[in-house]
C-alpha cells in the first residue's frame, strides 16, 4: 500500500564547481520529487569531492563514504547527474557510484529494485549521448532500473537563471519528469 508512503530519493552528482549545471539540474528533479511527497537528499559536487578514491579491499570508510552508502541503502530511488567529459561521465561521479559496491552483500544489493533517473550535461551535444548510454549501462550492471526518460543538457549559453529557475520550459518539464518517474516507480514497487 502506498498511502502515507513518502519515498526517500537521493541525488548524486554535480561538479566541483559551485553552481554547476548538473547540480542545479539535480536540484530541479529532486524538487519535483519533493512536490510529489518524497523526502530527498542531495550528495552534490562539494560532498563528492571529499570522497577518497574507492578501494574495495578492506578499507576503513570515511564518515562521508559511510553517509553515502547508508543513504543508498535507505533509498527508494535515485537520481544521478554527471557532467560529460570527453564522451564519458566524470570521475567524481563514477567514484561515488563505485562506492555502491559496499552494498554487494546486502539483502537488497546495489540498486536492486530501484528506479534511477539520469541527467547528463555538457558544453555541446556530442558527449551527452555516449555519457547517458554509459550511465544506463552502469545502472543496469548495478541491478537498477533506469527511468524511461534520461535528460541530456547542452549547457552552452547557460541553462539556469540567477534564481536557479530553468530558462527553457521544456527542459524544466523534462527534469521534473525524471523526478516524477522515480517516484512513480518507488510507489509501484511499494504497492
Amino acid at each position: 500500500m502506498t498511502e502515507g508512503f513518502s519515498p526517500f530519493i537521493i541525488g548524486i552528482g554535480g561538479a566541483v564547481r559551485e553552481g554547476s549545471t548538473t547540480e542545479q539540474a539535480l536540484q530541479v528533479s529532486l524538487a519535483a520529487a519533493e512536490a510529489l511527497g518524497a523526502r530527498t537528499q542531495l550528495f552534490g559536487g562539494e560532498f563528492l569531492a571529499k570522497l577518497p578514491l574507492y578501494a574495495p579491499e578492506g578499507q576503513a570508510r570515511t564518515p562521508e563514504e559511510q553517509a553515502l552508502v547508508a543513504a543508498v541503502r535507505a533509498a527508494d530511488g535515485l537520481i544521478i547527474g554527471s557532467p560529460a567529459y570527453h564522451g564519458g561521465i566524470s570521475g567524481l561521479v563514477k567514484n561515488a557510484i563505485d562506492l555502491i559496491e559496499e552494498t554487494a552483500r546486502d539483502p537488497r544489493p546495489y540498486l536492486d529494485g530501484r528506479a534511477v533517473g539520469l541527467i547528463v550535461s555538457a558544453h555541446g551535444w556530442q558527449a551527452t549521448g555516449t555519457a547517458l548510454a554509459s550511465m544506463r549501462s552502469i545502472v543496469h550492471a548495478l541491478r537498477g532500473w533506469p527511468t524511461p526518460l534520461g535528460v541530456t543538457i547542452n549547457a552552452t549559453g547557460g541553462v539556469f537563471e540567477v534564481d536557479g529557475s530553468v530558462k527553457a520550459p521544456a527542459l524544466g518539464e523534462s527534469l521534473a519528469t525524471v523526478g516524477r518517474q522515480v517516484i512513480e516507480f518507488a510507489r509501484w514497487q511499494r504497492g
